[in-house]
């Protein structure tokens, strides 16, 4: 039997190959989320660097949330990641939801991110 830890990494990996056939060498938008906050990255895998990163624990972010671990926070994180982003030079992104569904505050991340300037 499988640990919830490896079917979590075999779905991450399983999702990554999938990205890296698609992607057409666009960045990737990754997300992670923790109990207690929320982070975003845009990634060149070609390069090997971040060109843009944010999360629930930015110093801009932090005085106007009431907590690091809600959908209110996963949007204001969506929107500044495209903002910044786009700021970089980047406006096409392949979003990596990680071994995360779909769901709640990942949601709200890629819908804020889109509205952000961001095109996935």
């Amino acid at each position: 039997m499988s640990t919830q830890q490896e079917l979590r990494n075999r779905r991450r990996a399983r999702l990554r190959f999938q990205l890296r056939r698609k992607a057409g060498g666009r960045p990737r938008l990754s997300v992670f989320r923790s109990g207690k906050n929320i982070y975003a990255q845009v990634i060149d895998d070609v390069r090997g660097c971040t060109l843009a990163a944010a999360s629930s624990l930015d110093k801009e972010l932090r005085p106007s949330l009431k907590s690091g671990a809600n959908k209110d926070s996963a949007g204001a994180v969506g929107k500044l990641v495209a903002q910044r982003a786009v700021a970089a030079g980047v406006s096409q992104v392949v979003f990596d939801r990680g071994s995360y569904l779909y769901h709640g505050r990942v949601k709200a991340l890629a819908e804020a991110a889109r509205e952000g300037g961001l095109s996935f």
